[in-house]
Order: C-alpha cells, then structure tokens, then sequence
C-alpha cells in the first residue's frame, strides 16, 4: 500500500513538473487563448485515446464521469478568462485556493475530517504559492480575481470527482473533458484570424502530448494511490516550476521573497509527504508477535 502510494506521489510529481512548460511555451503562439486551448485539447483527447487503446483499458460514460469531465473546462476558461482580465500573477495565486475548496467539498458532501498536520500543509503551501508572486500582485481587475477563484474551486472539484470512480471511468471522464474543451475552442481557431504557421502548429502538438496529454493519464493512474488531499498540494508545484523555466530560457529571475516562497512550498509538501506516510506506517497493525507465537 504504501510502495503504490509513493510510486502515485512520483507520478503527480512529474505531472506537475509537465504542467509547469504551459507558461514558457504559450507565450511563443500568438493565439487566441481559448483557440490554444481547444486544439491543445482535441490533440490531449488523442494522445488519452491511443494510451487506452494500447493498454485496452475500458471506455466509460456515465453520469459520473460527465460530472468528473465537466470540471475540465470549467477549470480552464475561467482560468484563462482570468487571465485576459487580471494580472498572470493574480489569476496563478487565487486558482490556488484549490486546497481550500476541496477541504470545504470533502467536509461537506464527504462527511471527512482532516488531521492538524493535513490543515498545516494547506496553509503553508499556500502561502508559499502566495509569497512566490507577492513581487507581481495587485489589485486587478475584480471580474479576473473571481473567475481565478471559480478556476480554483473547479480544479478542486476535478480532485474531488477523480477520488469517486474507479481507474478507467476516471480517464475516460479526463478524456471527455478535453474533448468538450476541443469542442468549444476550436471554434476560436477557425473564427479568428489567427497566423496558423507550422512553428505555432508544432508548439501547440507539444503542448497537447507534453504538457496536457501525458501528464493528465498521470494525473488519472497517480489518483489510484493517493488522496485527492496529496493530489493538490503536489500540484502547487506547477505554479512554482513554471517561472523557473521562464528565468532558465528567457532569463526573467524571480526575487528573494518569491524563492522564499518556492522554497516554503517544496519544504511543506515534502514534510507532508514524509509525515502522512509516517502516520499510515503507524496505523498497520504489527503482525509480527502474532505470526512468532504460531
């Protein structure tokens, strides 16, 4: 139980770390976002295909997943609308608020209480997240700050959903998320008069496979193993991992207050980490008398 826990968390740790290129790689399209958005989706919905092809793993459609797939492009429009009307920086910190809606989600229609260590966590983590851009706040524009926040409250209702199905509906539910997002923004592409080039083209096939596709089937098998709890705190990696690949290839260097900030966020989910599976340790029985005195 706990090998298949620490092979989820390294799962979600490298999904993270593939979630992270977004940001270096869109700012080379210029594109309308929703129009990234959709063939970076209909590309991801292939890539979902193909690995459960190979892998035949079955294709479910049920109510559950179409609540589960819903969450996908709710998550990102509003994210992305967040992002037209607020500063980057504003719309990364408040989408964030992840963890505190999934604790509000899993109290309320859950019934689950949560340990002190787990609500420390939280509240370390996202204060590094909120550290790392404090050099970039501001006010913003308030239409931006609430739909950041509606993007955090969906994403945490992804985490929340994938914890309700089994394996395969929990990636076929990912799947048909990307496809109703390809569905609404492909539109955007073919509508707008955009420079569709083969350098643009190319970036967007990346970001589907590298940035979307692979990590979201890692995303969906590294839920088998750990709570939608450790799912989120180690997806607050992505929002610290994206400037670092901006400062590595454009040279754009953060401030200290903003590496205190990374560093706090790396610090509390490690510590967490080490401290759950300590807790879970210390819950299995000892067999080890019983089994000596037969």
């Amino acid at each position: 139980m706990i090998a298949k826990e620490h092979k989820s968390i390294l799962q979600m740790t490298l999904c993270a770390v593939m979630w992270s290129i977004a940001g270096i790689l869109i700012k080379l399209v210029p594109w309308n976002a929703l129009a990234i958005a959709g063939l970076r989706s209909l590309i991801c919905s292939g890539v979902f295909a193909l690995y459960m092809t190979v892998t035949r793993r079955r294709f479910v459609m049920n109510i559950a997943t179409l609540k589960l797939a819903l969450t996908v492009p709710a998550t990102s429009i509003c994210f992305m609308m967040a992002n037209k009307l607020t500063t980057a920086a504003n719309a990364i910190v408040l989408q964030y608020t992840a963890p505190v809606f999934l604790l509000i989600y899993s109290y309320l229609f859950a019934k689950q209480r949560f340990r002190g260590g787990d609500y420390l966590a939280v509240v370390f983590t996202m204060a590094g997240v909120t550290l790392f851009f404090f050099d970039q706040l501001s006010g913003g524009a308030i239409h931006g700050n609430v739909l950041a926040i509606l993007a955090g409250a969906f994403f945490a209702g992804t985490m929340y959903m994938i914890a309700t199905v089994d394996e395969d509906a929990r990636l076929s539910g990912l799947m048909q998320g990307h496809l109703i997002t390809a569905i609404i923004g492909l539109p955007f592409l073919l509508s707008s008069n955009v420079p569709i080039t083969t350098g643009a083209v190319a970036i967007v096939a990346i970001l589907g496979v590298f940035q979307l596709g692979i990590p979201y089937i890692l995303y969906g098998l590294a839920a088998s193993g750990c709570t939608p709890l450790a799912l989120t705190l180690l997806a607050a990696l992505e929002p610290i991992l994206n400037p670092l690949w901006v400062f590595l290839f454009i040279g754009e260097a953060p401030g200290r207050t903003a590496l205190f900030g990374g560093a706090l966020v790396l610090v509390s989910v490690t510590l967490w980490c080490l401290w759950d599976t300590r807790q879970k340790t210390k819950a299995i029985p000892d067999t080890s008398s019983e089994i000596a005195a037969t």
